[in-house]
């Protein structure tokens, strides 16, 4: 038989997958011993990194944050590439903008003595959810409604009976309850319209929660397993976007790679592997056949001793359906269920554009707020008729950078799907009735740097938008969603089992089933990193170095024998 070099194939052209390919490209005597190739179903590298450009100025349409520079390997490769300067203007290059104004529903202006204490609230029940210590300087007061919303470790009755895990959103509800058990009989507040205290303090509440259900991808915090915050790993120090783009990283892991190894428009349908330990002698042009055989939609069929597979939590969960048909034959069950019970969400950004002729007596009018949008629900009689439903759970509308005229506005579950399928007429119709409505009793000059006079909404002045941009990751059949998070009734045990290798273990001799035929990589096969690129980035090298540990201890006699 003639001998061959072991092929290995990844799929996904994202983070994950051009991590593993360029550790495995770039090691020693790696081109002369192997064959590498790189499959991609899009037109585009990437994956859920899409810089783009909007209004003149430079976007994420997916991944936006470093999160943290201290020990980040994005950060010290944005360093080494000079990627964190930028002439051209570009998204958050000012990082987090100070100084939030915070309207409520009505045009009600909200200070700090309504809004903060319920903001600290929320951030020391999220710190004490998340395994950070209470700072020191605490109220007591404070320490014991934050414990109290911690004591219910586990709540019971869940789909009639026995006993389920805490959620996230449960132990929030739970510390905002004692907060309130902790403040009675105070004065109700007046000038707010139709809004009392509670209700306020309620809504405040509420809209930190929606900020929170885009950083995590959970739809609904009541999905977000508890006990697992404390597992995640956030690096020290600030958080930066990146000044030439999230792609710059993604084009450099691929510089290294020569033309040809990644192949766009590769979308697979099916991997064939071989499970069990009894190989056939089969003989394919010569070489001893390979136990991995991948079918595109094309038609076209390629085999390899290993594969790393990249795709999205998404795409696993729709592949292992039982007409997907994804894998053949189907996964085992560790995998299977590990896979089902993950979380996976959807998290769409919106970009609109500020109206050129947005101004007031000649004046133009440039300087949007860092608006914080707190709204009553969408069942209560209270709400504004005309505010849609999808808006209520945004919490936030915000230039990219001060001064630009391009505001972004991040949504989670349901109505970032909702947001998929609209025309963009409706969603700038929807976004002007949000703004106008809450700035209808705001003085503008605050809010957009000019020494005006208030406009109200009732004299037929509108926030007018001209352009609209949003991302689309819940209906992209190559991703399904954004990223992964630990649902309730998962944990860390679960992004452990999505890590292992099939098949499970190889025993020795002749007819031994072929190992690491495949391989899992990407940002929801990592226990303490997920939902993060620096998460994809750890989990292709661990998987690259798999591949190399194997063959250096098979020794380079064995190598081309498989």
């Amino acid at each position: 038989m003639v001998a061959k070099k072991p092929r290995i194939v990844i799929i996904g052209a994202g983070m994950a997958g051009l991590t593993a390919a360029n550790k495995l490209y770039t090691s020693t005597g790696f081109k002369d011993l192997f064959e590498l190739c790189v499959v991609e179903g899009g037109t585009r590298i990437g994956g859920r990194i899409n810089t783009s450009q909007f209004g003149g100025d430079r976007i994420e349409m997916g991944a936006t944050w470093i999160h943290g520079i201290v020990g980040s390997p994005i950060h010290k490769m944005a360093q080494e590439l000079h990627s964190l300067e930028s002439d051209q203007p570009w998204e958050c290059m000012d990082g987090y903008l100070d100084s939030p104004t915070t309207m409520a529903e009505g045009g009600f202006e909200l200070g700090p003595s309504m809004v903060d204490p319920v903001s600290t609230l929320f951030k020391k029940l999220m710190d004490f959810s998340q395994g950070k210590l209470i700072e020191d300087g605490v109220c007591s007061e404070e320490v014991d409604y934050v414990k109290l919303g911690a004591k219910a470790s586990k709540v019971s009755t869940i789909n009639g009976g026995g006993f389920g895990k805490l959620s996230v959103g449960t132990f929030l509800r739970r510390g905002l309850d004692a907060y309130w058990a902790s403040v009675k009989d105070r004065e109700e507040i007046k000038g707010y319209g139709n809004w009392s205290r509670k209700l306020l303090e309620e809504a405040i509440f509420a809209m930190h929660e929606s900020t929170q259900r885009t950083y995590t991808s959970a739809g609904e915090l009541l999905t977000l397993d508890y006990d697992a915050e404390s597992e995640y790993i956030m690096f020290p120090g600030e958080e930066v976007t990146i000044a030439k783009g999230y792609l710059s990283i993604i084009e450099a892991l691929a510089s290294v790679l020569p033309a040809g190894l990644i192949q766009l428009g590769r979308e697979v349908t099916k991997i064939e592997w071989q499970p069990e330990c009894h190989r056939s002698v089969e003989v394919e042009n010569g070489y001893g056949s390979r136990p991995v055989k991948l079918h595109f939609c094309d038609g076209s069929i390629m085999s390899a001793d290993h594969v790393i597979v990249t795709v999205s939590l998404g795409v696993l969960k729709a592949g292992i359906c039982e007409d997907s048909g994804l894998f053949n034959p189907p996964l085992p069950s560790f995998k299977t269920e590990a896979i089902s019970r993950l979380g996976y969400g959807v998290v769409n950004k919106l970009f609109v554009q500020l109206s050129p002729s947005h101004d007031h007596e000649g004046k133009k009018l440039n300087k949007f707020p860092f608006l914080q949008m707190v709204f009553h629900r969408s069942d209560s009689e209270l709400r504004h008729q005309k505010i849609p439903w999808w808006m209520r759970r945004t919490a936030s509308l915000c230039p990219i950078y001060n001064n630009s005229s391009v505001l972004l506005s991040w949504f989670a579950g349901k109505e970032a799907l909702e947001l998929e399928k609209m025309k963009d007429e409706e969603i700038l119709n929807g976004v002007s009735v949000t703004v106008t409505s809450l700035l209808s009793k705001s003085k503008y000059h605050e809010l957009c740097n000019g020494n005006v006079n208030p406009v109200e909404s009732s004299n037929g002045s509108e926030v007018k938008f001209i352009k609209v941009l949003k991302s689309k990751w819940g209906t992209d059949p190559l991703f399904r969603g954004s990223y992964s998070y630990v649902g309730v009734g998962s944990s860390g045990e679960d992004l452990d089992s999505m890590a292992k290798p099939l098949p499970e273990s190889s025993r020795s001799g002749t007819n031994a089933c072929p190992p690491l035929q495949i391989l899992f990589a990407g940002e929801a096969t990592h226990r303490t990193h997920y939902s993060t690129t620096h998460g994809a980035y750890f989990s292709g090298l661990r998987e690259a170095n798999r591949l190399l540990q194997h063959y250096n201890c098979v020794g380079v006699s064995e190598l081309l024998q498989h």
